[in-house]
């Protein structure tokens, strides 16, 4: 078992690199309470974007390792060992989880880091303590979320209880490994349910250290596994597996209708999807201060290079200040140039993959094709250190018919849009197949209370840009999906509602 990696957290490049050299990583899956290779022995390479250094072999599973998992994970719900266990004793075991996740902080971001190219800086600071707050919030909410009392007769008694659903794969995505796992583990193993997670092949680690940490903490074997591998192997066998009761995902629009399918060619599993966006960030001319509206501007599609669902890829301006507005983003934007992301100053990394930088640099090529106008950034940078960066790109003169403007790029590629009144903007806003979040900056409270109404997407932003905490949901409309992340409406997706009629004599 790895101890924690540093009683003082690292403050240079230096010390993290130290840090990462003597670090032990491990790759295996961890299937009822033990580490072990893939059944067919199959091993993938993890390699990092920082520099194209290999930094360990991952397990491959499969089919068979999906039904040894699942058999595992249903064994010990049936059990009664975690699905029965009283609610204040599982929350005990998961706040003792959150606890080893803050001692082994600078452990599990270096594990971030060097597995998809986050800044260190990042990982430590946002992704570590998320990471551990959803888990530890979730925790607290066990025992305080209650049943209830239908109105019946007074001869009758009707009660509602929640019941655990059983077994739960949950497949997450590569650009926030841990923080998009604990928005998962958290209320599937809260409510009572046996999981078996299923990461990224591009940012598998972190998942598999997090694992060993959640049976030091106490949650028993079989309850919590950990399958890394290929979406179409392993998740495929996940999604159609007959004794998996539901699934929940984070990713692409387009594997979130595959999985749909899959649930609907098995056992109807209860499916919820956290799926693409585009997300429109609204600035009027009476914003309150458009210095401020900028550089949020800029972090919302710099931040983690760009790769989150919730970026403002579409910047909507209103037409009197779009120039100025220009000018500013452009200057904010530089404080996002790409570096080393061990550098703790670093504030823009890598891209994860090769696959993923050529998308950014193909749709930047598309987006000059189309007529839109480039203003900033769109190279690819520092090539000499084998690594994989790419400008913040900003395009102006785009328009929604644009593909820059339509589909998701999952990169630091900004389109700005002009307009010239409210009801345009919520129209250029909503036309589109995505609906996860936006952002409105205005002085006006009647606008700002008026388009936020109006706009269709699962989270609205008023005069800033990516808010809210665990108490709010998240999730989206349309094709982004029904997740709802977060908050005890989380909740609903891991149990079943039973209703318990007692008729007196």
């Amino acid at each position: 078992m790895n101890q924690p990696v540093s009683s003082s957290t690292p403050t240079s490049q230096a010390e993290w690199q130290a840090l990462a050299t003597n670090l032990t990583l491990e790759g295996r899956a961890y299937l009822n309470g033990t580490y072990r290779w893939a059944a067919n022995g199959e091993t993938f390479t993890s390699v990092s974007p920082i520099d194209g250094r290999e930094l360990a072999s991952i397990a491959s599973c499969d089919q068979s390792d999906a039904d040894q998992a699942v058999r595992a994970a249903r064994a010990a719900f049936e059990a009664g060992i975690w699905s029965q266990l009283a609610p204040a004793k599982r929350k005990a075991v998961l706040l003792r989880f959150a606890e080893l996740i803050e001692a082994h902080g600078d452990e599990l971001a270096l594990l971030e880091t060097l597995d998809m190219g986050k800044p260190i800086n990042h990982a430590r600071n946002v992704d570590v303590p998320a990471t551990a707050r959803a888990i530890r919030w979730t925790a607290e909410a066990i025992d305080k979320v209650y049943g209830e009392l239908a109105p019946t007769p007074h001869n009758q008694i009707g009660m509602i209880s929640r019941e655990p659903m059983g077994v739960v794969a949950a497949i997450v995505p590569w650009n926030f490994p841990m923080i998009m796992a604990a928005w998962k583990i958290a209320p599937a193993l809260a409510t009572g349910n046996s999981l078996i997670l299923k990461p990224s092949e591009k940012s598998p680690l972190s998942a598999i250290r997090l694992a060993a940490l959640a049976g030091e903490a106490g949650v028993p074997a079989g309850v919590f596994n950990v399958l890394p591998g290929y979406g179409h192997t392993v998740g495929k066998a996940l999604a159609l597996h007959m004794d998996v009761d539901c699934l929940v995902f984070t990713g692409s629009t387009n594997v979130a209708k595959q999985l749909m399918i899959y649930a609907g060619q098995s056992n109807m599993k209860r499916v919820w999807l956290e799926a693409g966006g585009k997300s429109p960030n609204i600035v009027f001319a009476d914003a309150p201060d458009l210095k401020k509206a900028a550089a949020e501007a800029a972090s919302a599609i710099a931040f983690n290079q760009g790769e989150v669902c919730t970026a403002g890829s579409r910047l909507l301006v209103e037409n009197s200040i779009r120039a100025e507005f220009v000018k500013l983003i452009c200057e904010a934007l530089k404080t996002w140039r790409p570096g080393h992301p061990l550098d703790p100053a670093t504030t823009c990394g890598a891209i994860v993959d090769q696959a993923q930088l050529d998308r950014i640099i193909d749709y930047i090529g598309i987006g000059q094709s189309e007529g839109a106008r480039l203003v900033e950034g769109g190279q690819r940078i520092l090539e000499n250190t084998g690594g994989l960066f790419v400008q913040p790109t900003v395009f102006d003169g785009v328009n929604n018919q644009m593909r820059i403007a339509s589909e998701e790029i999952f990169g630091p590629v900004l389109s700005v849009i002009g307009f010239d009144t409210a009801d345009e903007a919520v129209a250029i806003a909503n036309d589109s197949i995505y609906g996860l979040a936006a952002a409105v900056w205005t002085s006006n409270i009647n606008t700002a209370h008026k388009v936020a109404k109006a706009l269709r997407a699962g989270s609205v932003w008023i005069n800033h840009y990516d808010g809210g905490d665990m108490t709010a949901p998240f999730g989206g409309f349309k094709q982004s999906g029904n997740g709802r992340d977060k908050s005890v409406h989380a909740f609903d997706k891991y149990t079943e509602l039973k209703a318990t009629w007692l008729v007196l004599e």
